[in-house]
């Protein structure tokens, strides 16, 4: 619910307006509890009655330290730790740290590997989306497509579990390849769900994109210009709803990305529906990646063969006194790569999703930062949001897409 909120003078001359200082508006605070807020996000509101004069995201509530506690282990280690920032894409995280740690250490990833991560890289922003589009109209009131998009999402988390045994922190990517190689059934559980997806597509948007309540409710509302995107860092979707082809898939290709025929979907407007189109174009994309890359799988090894950053294939452990003992020294004490810095950046169902890594030349990185989409792009609220009436801020906050693992760390 909405509170009054007691703070120093002191504090509010650096967050308000001098009217709120004279009485002349009203404070409010929405959040950490708020349902709306998709987390644990403190908002302090300024009102003029029912218009929002202003909007300070108040963060920090989940901070976890993850970056600081990655820096404690060995870079194997650290990997699981990226599952865990944003819940919503543990596979894309997995792909940049490990996009990263290659760069690091000029390990080369087979073609099989990486088809596969595309293939999932894709599913994993087609679930994404799903989860956004239904707690989206779920904060607007409409419930129905809440359960449609979770209904295809358990397809996708089905396929997850098949290849890794998990179904959201598979820390199915590492580094120089994967985990092991998709079991037998995976192309047949893919295409089953590309070939019913677009049905399923048409429905939602059937129920959603000329609705004339929710073009009421979205049409206009929460603008963002295309300067003021590009302005704040945005990236991602918002970005793109503003008029802006920017797709790190295109702009700095990774995994093969060049090889796939696929469009940037953009809209004009800059607004929540401008978001709404945008994401439902962005799926279908996904889909054509995906049929891309299974159509055209490649054989062969799933992961390098590079022994200095790579334990030995299982198979040898037993008839090999070498084997076992590199395996042993290399889970007991890691891999330590050169000295030097690496960067590598993926495009994340919010955004551009960058790792940074100084190696030190020990078995345990020296730094690691990872920039993350939802922390920039919460930045832009206060802009979209000025202006608004207060009903309209919880559709504007939903057309962010924030997940507040991904913006505390």
């Amino acid at each position: 619910m909405l509170e009054p909120i007691e703070v120093s003078a002191e504090e509010l001359r650096h967050l308000v307006s001098e009217r709120a200082l004279k009485g002349e508006t009203v404070l409010l605070n929405m959040g950490p509890q708020h349902p709306s807020t998709h987390g644990v996000l403190r908002l302090l509101v300024e009102l003029d009655g029912e218009r929002v004069v202003n909007v300070v995201p108040d963060i920090g509530f989940l901070h976890t330290g993850i970056e600081k506690n990655m820096e404690a282990k060995r870079y194997w280690q650290a990997e699981v730790m990226t599952d865990r920032m944003d819940y919503l894409n543990p596979i894309g995280n997995n792909l940049a740290y490990c996009l990263a740690v290659e760069a690091l250490t000029g390990l080369q990833v087979p073609p099989r590997a990486q088809a596969i991560r595309v293939i999932l890289a894709e599913l994993q922003r087609i679930s994404s989306h799903l989860v956004w589009l239904g707690t989206h109209l779920l904060d607007l009131g409409a419930t129905s497509l809440f359960l449609y998009t979770f209904r295809e999402r358990e397809f996708i988390l089905d396929i997850f579990e098949m290849v890794s045994g998990a179904r959201m922190m598979t820390t199915y990517i590492r580094p120089g390849g994967l985990w092991r190689d998709v079991p037998a059934g995976f192309e047949e559980a893919v295409r089953e769900f590309i070939k019913l997806f677009p049905r399923r597509l048409k429905q939602y948007e059937a129920l959603v994109t000329k609705n004339p309540i929710y073009k009421d409710r979205t049409r206009h509302i929460g603008v963002l210009s295309k300067e003021d995107a590009m302005r704040w860092g945005v990236t991602g979707p918002m970005l793109r709803a503003s008029g802006v082809a920017y797709d790190t898939r295109k702009a700095r290709p990774y995994c093969g990305y060049e090889q796939y025929d696929f469009e940037i979907p953009t809209q004009e407007s800059g607004d929540v529906y401008a978001r709404y189109l945008v994401r439902v174009a962005e799926m279908r994309q996904s889909l054509r990646i995906i049929a891309q890359a299974l159509d055209n799988l490649p054989g062969g090894p799933v992961r390098s063969d590079d022994r200095r950053y790579m334990p030995p294939p299982r198979e040898e452990i037993g008839v090999s006194m070498e084997a076992l003992i590199h395996h042993f020294k290399f889970w007991t004490e890691g891999f330590s790569p050169p000295k030097g810095s690496a960067y590598a950046a993926v495009e994340s169902p919010r955004g551009t999703l960058a790792v940074f890594i100084e190696s030190d030349g020990t078995p345990r990185p020296y730094r690691v930062h990872v920039r993350t989409p939802s922390f920039a792009n919460l930045q832009a609220l206060p802009v979209m949001a000025k202006g608004a009436m207060i009903a309209d801020l919880v559709a504007i906050v939903g057309s962010v897409d924030i997940v507040l693992g991904d913006v505390d760390r």
